[in-house]
């Protein structure tokens, strides 16, 4: 299934989902002020949800200045506090997945040791809860075989990844085709956007040089893995919407 990301109004959002099978990505549960007031967020989000159909909903998780891979106690505290948030919220919307960053930071954190960091925090964040799929997204990520070391590591059956090919492109040397072709067992989301290999520009597809279509060749929607538009601009959005339909 193909969903759209909520980075357009309300109004833009509406007539893109209407009469099309197609779901929506929200980020209201990214924001921090949104989750240190849940009750007012959720029953304004339901609202907003149900002026477009109630279609079918994806939550991107919090991320800034949150660390899965942390040694620190209190902001491994506060960073799984925020995931919870964001799980509860997912959990009463109906939520069909839940996407987190991992939050690699190349040169920052050292590669050994990162992985086993990564999967110890989800298996604790998974130990008491079920049901809902969550998976994990690329962003500055320079490698993919820390990622695919992490879901083996977790290895729940509600864990997998969230395979962005933007970020693969333009913040890692390695072809993002490689990505998808070596990740595609564990890659049960994709977000879908292009750019030049030179910023995270978040463009229609084909109007950067993603070599796209070879890519999602080993990415094909499936009944388990679904497709995300993470455009910011309606006409970007209804181009890579016809090309991922066609």
């Amino acid at each position: 299934m193909i969903y759209i990301s909520h980075l357009l109004p309300d109004g833009q959002m509406q007539e893109i989902i209407k009469n099309r099978e197609l779901g929506v990505e929200s980020i209201e549960f990214s924001i921090s002020e949104n989750l240190d007031y849940m009750e007012t967020t959720l029953e304004t989000y339901k609202k907003r949800l149900e002026q477009m159909g109630n279609p079918s909903l994806i939550l991107h998780g919090p991320f800034l200045d949150l660390i899965p891979a942390t040694f620190d106690s209190l902001i491994r505290e506060v960073t799984m506090k925020r995931f919870a948030q964001c799980y509860q919220a997912g959990r009463e919307l109906g939520a069909k997945k839940i996407v987190y960053h991992s939050g690699m930071i190349p040169t920052v954190y050292f590669r050994e040791g990162w992985a086993e960091q990564v999967s110890r925090f989800f298996r604790d964040f998974l130990r008491e809860r079920t049901g809902l799929e969550i998976v994990m997204e690329n962003v500055l990520d320079e490698d993919w075989r820390l990622l695919r070391d992490v879901c083996q590591q977790v290895d729940h059956p509600d864990f997998g990844l969230c395979l962005d090919i933007g970020h693969a492109h333009c913040y890692s040397d390695i072809s993002v085709v490689e990505w998808a072709k070596e990740l595609a067992p564990y890659v049960r989301h994709v977000h879908i956007h292009d750019n030049a290999g030179k910023r995270d520009a978040h463009m229609g597809l084909g109007k950067g040089n993603l070599p796209w279509q070879e890519t999602l060749a080993y990415l094909p929607q499936t009944e388990t893995r679904t497709w995300t538009v993470e455009c910011m601009d309606v006409k970007d959005v209804q181009i890579c919407v016809q090309s991922l339909l066609t």
